[in-house]
């Protein structure tokens, strides 16, 4: 049942963009949090949304944005506060048009990634954007996070495939910046100001995205290293032997595969045992074979002490299959039960030192932990679980406390807290201690400028009333 407030307020809405509180729209993957929320508006346009975020400004309730729901730091819930209005996209997945020869297309923010990706594949494009999630993930919040994923070695993050976007700002007005344009200076970027913003200055509903043309020449190995300090090693030689052709370079500590071969069995394994390895995929141009480029890589990499075993896909199920053993890790990640999960970036000269260094400092809690991730880019996920036998709930005192202490090593080595998934309303008490001073004030002075009334996805990256 509506309260009155709700009532006076759906009674503001465009007709037809009501929809009906379900349990979907109050969750988040992890399942830590469940929102809450007086109504859901699904608009259809984006004169909709701005009618709907006007409405919203002159009752004073807050706003949440909701795209495909995968985010994993409970940007997408509120579970405190008065009860907002979740504004979901799912209803605006139109590609509005696609321009091959530009290397761009236009969809909007509802469209799933891999609605873009499919879209791209059908102009002989590329978008390459690539998440575990992107069945589900929708483009917008793909942006609004600033999404990462396993390219971004190569083509960067959400943020550098994005060209333009449309946009309602807080007080309902739209930013109608859907350019087409690589060089573009005519002041401020409001595009990258409301990219990785996590819906607290506006809601993008649609956006101009990059192209790339797909190398034609694809190859993946999967190499078994001595430690982290020589997949490092590995990826500078991998770089420098192709020439800009290393499209991924994934760590895969050995606890990930142990996980799989607890829960997913029948997920195929090339190098059982393997304390450490690293996937690679190689993209290059016609007349340069990915095997041969990767066989010498190989050879050259055992020669140095770098891997002490290797498989070179000899086809594309094979290729898949080394894929599907990365992107089920936190699938098993799921079903084991973690601690705490860490979305880190660290420099890459310090990350070996992170690894030793945190796993020393664990090494007394009880803790198995798996790390794997973007070594390319710096980006490790560094999970906690329980020791063999125990349960999560065991260490729900302690879990406060654990992540603290990895955080705090991060920070330490010039690394981030939050490297891929933002700050949602997790990660809003670390951004406030270990962000830097005059950075969180010029934030706030933005959030302030753009949202007076706080509106937009109160409490989330900066605290309600920061």
């Amino acid at each position: 049942m509506h309260e009155p407030a709700d009532d006076a307020l759906a009674a503001r809405l465009p007709a037809g963009v009501l929809r009906e509180v379900a349990p979907a729209y109050l969750e988040e993957p992890r399942g830590r949090y469940l929102g809450r929320a007086g109504l859901v508006a699904a608009p259809r346009t984006t004169d909709e949304v701005a009618a709907v975020v006007r409405a919203c400004a002159e009752a004073r309730v807050g706003i949440v944005p909701r795209g495909g729901g995968t985010g994993l730091v409970s940007g997408q819930v509120m579970p405190d506060g008065p009860a907002p209005l979740i504004l979901s996209l799912e209803r605006m997945t139109a590609l509005r048009g696609a321009w091959p020869e530009e290397n761009v297309l236009v969809a909007e923010a509802g469209m799933t990634l891999q609605a873009v990706r499919d879209a791209a594949e059908a102009a002989g494009r590329l978008f390459p954007l690539s998440l575990a999630s992107q069945g589900t993930a929708a483009i917008g919040g793909c942006l609004a996070t600033n999404a990462g994923g396993v390219t971004a070695l190569r083509y960067g993050s959400a943020r550098a495939l994005c060209l333009g976007i449309e946009a309602v700002l807080p007080d309902g007005s739209v930013v109608h910046d859907l350019k087409r344009l690589r060089k573009d200076n005519t002041g401020y970027d409001i595009r990258d100001l409301l990219i990785g913003a996590e819906g607290t200055l506006g809601i993008i509903t649609a956006a101009s995205l990059k192209l790339v043309v797909p190398p034609p020449n694809v190859g993946v190995a999967m190499l078994q290293v001595p430690d982290p300090a020589a997949a490092l090693t590995l990826l500078a030689l991998a770089e420098g032997r192709m020439a800009g052709g290393v499209t991924a370079f994934e760590l895969i500590g050995g606890q990930g595969p142990a996980f799989l071969a607890e829960v997913l069995p029948e997920i195929r394994q090339p190098l059982p045992g393997a304390d450490w390895s690293v996937l690679i995929e190689v993209g290059l141009p016609e007349g340069l074979a990915p095997d041969a480029a990767l066989e010498g890589l190989l050879v050259d990499a055992m020669e140095r002490g770098l891997v002490l075993d290797g498989v070179i896909a000899q086809s594309g199920q094979q290729a898949a299959d080394f894929w599907s053993l990365r992107e089920h890790i936190p699938e098993a990640n799921r079903r084991i039960g973690a601690i705490a999960s860490h979305d880190i970036s660290l420099p890459l000269s310090e990350i070996a030192g992170f690894i030793r260094d945190a796993g020393a400092a664990l090494a007394g809690h009880g803790v198995r932990i798996n790390c794997f991730g973007h070594l390319g880019d710096g980006n490790l996920h560094y999970n906690l679980f329980p020791a063999a036998g125990r349960q999560r709930g065991d260490y729900d005192a302690l879990r406060p406390a654990l992540s603290r202490l990895v955080h705090r090593m991060v920070v330490d080595r010039g690394g981030s807290f939050s490297a891929e998934h933002g700050v949602g309303r997790l990660k809003v008490a670390e951004l406030a201690e270990w962000g830097d001073p005059a950075r969180l004030a010029a934030m706030r002075a933005i959030k302030r400028a753009l949202d007076p009334l706080g509106i937009m996805n109160p409490g989330a990256v900066l605290s309600a009333g920061a």
